[in-house]
C-alpha cells in the first residue's frame, strides 16, 4: 500500500512538472495574423497587457506607447492583447483593434491577436501568467483590462500589476531601466 502511494505521489509530481512551461515555450498569433515566438524575446524584459477599445482604462494606450518609445527596443518590449472578458469592452475584430490603437492611440509596440485571459476558453499564456503551480512565482486573477505582467530577460514572472496602475508608475519604470 505504500508503495502504491508513493508510486501515485511520484507520478502527480511528474506530470506537473511537465505542464511548467517556460516564457519563451510560448507562440502566438499577431493581430495581423503571423505567428509571433516568444523566444526571440530572450533577455529582454517584457510587459505583458491585456488591452480593450472601450474601457475606463483605454488612455493608458498613450502611456503604453510613451514607455514603449522611451524604454522599448533592444532590452525591453510591451507586448498587447486584446481581450472581450470584461463587460465586451473589445468586441471588435483584430483588424479593428489595430486600426483603433493606431488611429488614437499611434500604437507601436506588438499587439497581438484577440484572446480570452480567463474563464474556460483562458488562451494558454495567461493561464502560465495567473498559476503559481505553471509560473512558479505567483497566483494571480486578471480582474480587468489593462492588467499588467511583468517578465524578466530570463522568461520569469516577476509580478502583476493591478489595471489601476498606470504603465508609467514608478516602480515599473524603475524596474524596466535597473
Amino acid at each position: 500500500m505504500k508503495y502504491l502511494i508513493i508510486m501515485c505521489l511520484f507520478f502527480s509530481v511528474k506530470v506537473n512538472a511537465q505542464d511548467i512551461r517556460n516564457f519563451y515555450d510560448f507562440k502566438v498569433k499577431s493581430i495581423d495574423g503571423e505567428e509571433f515566438d516568444f523566444s526571440q524575446l530572450k533577455g529582454k524584459k517584457v510587459m505583458i497587457v491585456n488591452t480593450a477599445s472601450k474601457c475606463g482604462f483605454t488612455p493608458q494606450y498613450a502611456q503604453l506607447e510613451e514607455v514603449y518609445k522611451k524604454y522599448g527596443g533592444d532590452k525591453f518590449v510591451i507586448i498587447g492583447f486584446p481581450a472581450n472578458n470584461f463587460l465586451h469592452q473589445e468586441s471588435g475584430t483584430n483588424s479593428e483593434i489595430q486600426d483603433f490603437c493606431q488611429k488614437n492611440y499611434g500604437v507601436s509596440f506588438p499587439m497581438m491577436e484577440k484572446i480570452s485571459v480567463k474563464g474556460k476558453d483562458i488562451h494558454p499564456l495567461y493561464k502560465w501568467l495567473t498559476m503559481k503551480e505553471l509560473n512558479g512565482v505567483i497566483d494571480s486573477n486578471v480582474k480587468w483590462n489593462f492588467q499588467k505582467y511583468l517578465i524578466d530577460e530570463n522568461g520569469s514572472l516577476v509580478k502583476s500589476f493591478s489595471p489601476s496602475t498606470t504603465p508609467n508608475n514608478e516602480e515599473i519604470i524603475k524596474w524596466i531601466a535597473e
